[in-house]
Formats: structure tokens, C-alpha cells, sequence
């Protein structure tokens, strides 16, 4: 049975698409505010008949039918009417704390938005910056209210739970109690996507640990002899697990590495306990497996690599950025400074190409505009240099947005689908492989197009892409943005066995996203990519060889 608040929820669902779709606003006003204080009413209007909801004052006459057919079917004929021709998407988006019907309705109906990761996509891109009524602090709420929303379905971005490990990291460091720690599972296996936060404690007292951290908005909701777990601001799950300084070793493993990992190396035969984990893969007659590694998966064919993966320190160029130019924060001269700053050798701008209104994209004339500016700021700036680059999107033939006399004026192009994601696969390998086979294509971009957690991204059959990308000299991206990781960590193997260049690119909208990096570097060492064949890994008398060189294969 319906409670007052919520018949007051349906009907405040009505006010606001009656006011999207352009309604009366005393209509609009009065409905919302009978919404408002149905909530106050003490007597349940459910059970009631017509004749008694008419003496409900907060109610009104125009309202009394409405709330009887909600009472009696949950809803009613004018919000049903409503909701059929209301994009679901934009029912959501209007469920987004601060954006009231009339800045959904600017949203939906002039910059065409229709669901939750278009709306985060256009924010983190700095798209809603110049519409009027919106602003950087909007923009700002809109992208904490929808991560919120997001994390409360259990799991969260890798990067989006470093400040709490951060906070644990402090209090175990601090408390004389914890003799050691270490985060395990998920996290320290650097995935993508993590359920859980799961630490490994040598301790006194798991129980006196959870007592202290209730006053950090940790709370115990459940617990045994050996395993503690712990709740933080009602959304991230902590694991807590006790081991002592003699099976260290072996409770570190086990922790970290996946039940599949575990089967592999035959973690099940051990007969004795170890204090550090490389005596463990010592006695089961295997070098120390990075943790990153512990999949499950083919580790075990990569042991002589370990020590050759990629690191951050490895990247000497960072690649497909944008800047005031097209919907990015800053200009292309901070843009090359906080790279400069960073110390590397070049910067690779890659600003959204004319198809793309929506983000400011670059007309002809404004290509030009901007590489004026890029030769005077490598004159000012030498020998660090700025890369002419273009992000030009695949139109739905497979083509670019350019002609021939354009693309070829850029050091880069960047390939990618913004738009038109909805499609079967092979209209997917359509669009793509016509990309990849344009001669000017240099890097192929976000492959996918996935925001984890929020949209899977469009199907392809990964094979088939990188191997035309290695067929067409094509470098494949791997998008560092913590919402993307795209080119999935799972398929760089594939790629790397057939020869293929990854670019791990931020896609970087402001001078902080240059350090998004960072984690491509984590996810792409999981699917053992080595500096050899990272295109930004290259020296900038190497990157520009290799411009050079594909520059000589397009003319041909």
C-alpha cells in the first residue's frame, strides 16, 4: 500500500514533467506544493474514497481525482501520458540533485543529453560551463551528485576510492595496535572497477581497530573471530582480515589474488606457512607474481616480463588533449605547460573536430587559428614541442569529419564515435574499420566508447579491431580516464602479440586530467604492455619519426 510520501513522490514526478513539457506554471506550482505538503499529513490518504479526499485541504479540488486513481492503480492518466513521451534518460536526469525541470528541459531539447552518462560525459568535458544558467560549480555538483548515485549500486572507479584508503592508510600508520597492514583484493590488484575495500591486519584487537574507526564514519555492521566488515558513508564496503607475523606471507596471497590465481600456482598444496609472499611462490617453485598480475588468467606465460612492464616514469609525451579551443577548461598554452611542467617532452592537442557542436568542435578556419598559435608557442617553448592533433569523429559511413587537404595538415588524429552509440555490431565494425583504414588516422580512440558503471559502450569483437589497426599502422588507445580504461586491460595482450602500438591517452579537459595517466599505466601493466610498445613511451625525436613515417604511408 502507498504511503503519503509516496503519493507525494508521484505527484512531484508530475509537477516537474508537466513544467519540462512546458505546462501551466500556476498548474506547476500548485501541484508541487500539494506534493510538498501531503508530506506533513498525519492521516494516510490511502484507504481513502473520493468524498474524503476532497475534505483534505492540502489537497485541493483539481488534485482530489489524481491522488484517488494513484491510490487505486499507483498512477495516473496525465502523468502516464507524460512519462510516454519522456525520454527514460531524461526521467533520470531530472532525478539529479540542482537540476530543476527548466535546465533539463535546456539539456534535453537544445543540447540534446537523454541519459545520465551523456549528462556526466558533457561535465567532464566542460560542456555545460558556458550554458546559460549552469556554471562551474553546477557542473561541479551534477558530477558529485550522479558518482554518488552511481557508487551507491556497490561499485566504485579504482580512483574514486583512494582518498578513503588514504584515510585507512593514515590510522593503521598511526595506531600502535596495527603491527602491519596492506590493502588487498581488488584494489591492490589495481582493477578498473572495485566491490570492496579489503585490508590484511596484524593486530591485537580487529573489534578495538572497528571501535576507533566510528569515529572516522566507519561502521561495523558485521563480524566473526577473523573478519571484520565495516561500512563507510552508508556506500563503500570495507573488509578488515586478521593474520599474524608468521603466515604473513601466505594470508597476503590469498587476500590479494583471485580464488582462479590461486587454483593456478596450486596455493591448496601448501603445507607450510611463510611470513612473506615471495617465500610463497618460492616453495610452490614460482618467482614472486606481482599482484596486479593475480588474475588467473595466462600469468604464468608472462613470469620473465615482470620486471619489464611499464611504469609511469616511462611516458615521455602525453597524447589527446583538449583545450579552450573546443570544451576543454584551460587554454592550449596551460594545457602545454602543466605537460612541460610534468616533464615531458611534448604534448599531443587533439581538440573535438566540426562535427561536434556540441563541444565547441574546430571549423577549418579555427584548425588554422589554432596552429598559428601552436608554431609560436614551439618557438617560445623549444625543445619542448606542442603536436598539431585533431580528435575527429567517425561519422556514420566510417569517414572523418575532414578532408583530405585538412587531415593532412595534423601530426595526429585521433579517431573516435561520440555519436550514434546505440548500434549492432556490424554497423560498429563498419564505422570503425572505415576509420582505421583512413590513411591520416594515427591513433584509433576509446575504442568502445564504455564509461564504466555507467555504459558498457557499443559492441565489437576486439580481435578483429586491432588487427585491422595493426594492418593500417594504427596505434590503439588506451583512454587513461578512470571512467573509460578504454581499450580494456583484457584485450592488450591480444594486441601486443600481433604487434600493435597502445597510446595511453588522458584525454585530458583540464591541466589535472594530465595525470589521469596514471591509470592507464595501472590497468595497461595488467595486460603486460612493455615502453617498447606504448606510442607515447617514445622519445619526441622517436614520436616524430613516427609521425613522419606515417605521414610517408598516407601519401602514398
Amino acid at each position: 500500500m502507498l504511503d503519503n510520501h509516496d503519493i507525494s513522490n508521484i505527484l512531484s514526478t508530475y509537477a516537474k514533467l508537466y513544467e519540462l513539457h512546458g505546462g501551466n506554471p500556476f498548474k506547476v506550482k500548485s501541484t508541487a506544493g500539494a506534493a510538498y505538503n501531503i508530506k506533513k499529513i498525519g492521516e494516510p490518504l490511502a484507504g481513502m474514497n473520493e468524498e474524503q479526499l476532497s475534505k483534505v485541504p492540502q489537497l485541493g479540488k483539481s488534485l482530489v481525482s489524481k491522488v484517488y486513481e494513484i491510490i487505486q492503480t499507483g498512477s495516473f492518466e496525465d502523468l502516464n501520458d507524460l512519462l510516454a513521451a519522456t525520454p527514460k534518460g531524461v526521467l533520470d536526469i531530472l532525478k539529479v540533485k540542482g537540476l530543476g525541470p527548466k535546465k533539463v528541459e535546456v539539456l534535453w531539447k537544445e543540447v540534446g543529453i537523454t541519459s545520465i552518462p551523456d549528462l556526466l560525459d558533457a561535465c567532464r568535458e566542460n560542456r555545460l560551463v558556458e550554458i546559460k544558467g549552469f556554471g562551474f560549480k553546477t557542473q561541479e555538483q551534477i558530477i558529485s551528485d550522479i558518482e554518488f548515485k552511481f557508487n551507491q549500486e556497490g561499485k566504485f572507479h579504482w580512483a574514486k576510492l583512494k582518498p578513503i584508503v588514504a584515510i585507512l592508510d593514515d590510522f593503521f600508520e598511526a595506531s600502535e595496535q596495527v603491527y602491519q597492514y596492506e590493502v588487498v583484493g581488488d584494489y591492490r590488484r589495481l582493477n578498473d572497477v572495485v566491490e570492496t575495500l579489503d585490508y590484511l591486519l596484524e593486530c591485537d584487537d580487529l573489534q578495538s581497530i572497528c571501535d576507533e574507526l566510528s569515529a572516522l564514519e566507519f561502521e561495523l555492521i558485521d563480524c566473526d573471530n577473523e573478519h571484520y566488515i565495516l561500512q563507510y558513508a552508508e556506500a563503500v564496503t570495507i573488509h578488515l582480515y586478521h593474520a599474524n607475523d608468521l603466515n604473513w606471507g601466505n594470508e597476503l596471497l590469498k587476500r590479494t589474488a583471485t580464488l582462479e590465481h590461486l587454483k593456478l600456482i596450486h596455493f591448496d598444496s601448501l603445507t607450510q606457512v611463510f611470513d612473506d609472499e615471495t617465500k610463497v611462490y618460492n616453495s610452490l617453485n614460482l618467482p614472486y607474481i606481482l599482484p596486479e598480475l593475480r588474475e588467473g588468467l595466462n600469468e604464468l606465460q608472462h613470469l620473465t616480463e615482470q620486471e619489464n612492464l611499464i611504469i609511469y616514469a616511462d611516458l615521455k609525451g602525453v597524447l589527446h588533449n583538449h583545450s579552450t579551443y573546443s570544451d576543454g577548461l584551460h587554454t592550449l598554452e596551460e594545457m602545454a605547460k602543466q605537460a612541460h611542467h610534468m616533464g615531458l617532452q611534448y604534448f599531443g592537442i587533439c581538440d573535438h573536430s566540426q562535427t561536434a557542436g556540441y563541444a565547441n568542435g574546430l571549423k577549418p578556419e579555427r584548425v588554422l587559428e589554432q596552429m598559428r598559435e601552436i608554431d609560436k608557442l614551439n618557438n617560445k617553448m623549444a625543445p619542448f614541442k606542442i603536436l598539431k592533433g585533431i580528435e575527429s569523429d567517425i561519422l556514420g559511413d566510417g569517414s572523418l569529419d575532414y578532408t583530405n587537404e585538412i587531415l593532412m595538415m595534423f601530426d595526429i588524429v585521433v579517431a573516435s564515435i561520440h555519436s550514434n552509440l546505440k548500434m549492432d555490431l556490424d554497423k560498429a565494425h563498419l564505422r570503425l574499420k572505415g576509420a582505421i583504414e583512413n590513411p591520416y588516422t594515427t591513433i584509433l580512440g576509446h575504442p568502445t566508447g564504455r564509461l564504466l558503471l555507467m555504459r558498457p559502450g557499443y559492441p565489437i569483437h576486439h580481435e578483429y579491431i586491432i588487427d585491422a589497426c595493426v594492418a593500417n599502422n594504427v596505434a590503439i588507445e588506451l583512454n587513461a580516464h578512470p571512467y573509460r580504461l578504454d581499450l580494456d586491460w583484457r584485450h592488450i595482450d591480444y594486441a601486443l602479440n600481433k604487434g600493435a602500438l597502445i597510446s595511453i591517452n588522458p584525454d585530458a579537459h583540464q591541466k589535472e586530467g594530465l595525470g589521469d595517466m596514471k591509470y592507464g599505466v595501472n590497468v595497461a601493466r595488467k595486460g603486460y604492455l612493455k615502453p617498447a610498445q606504448c606510442l607515447n613511451a617514445k622519445s619526441l625525436d622517436e614520436i616524430i619519426a613516427h609521425i613522419e613515417q606515417k605521414r610517408k604511408l598516407s601519401m602514398a
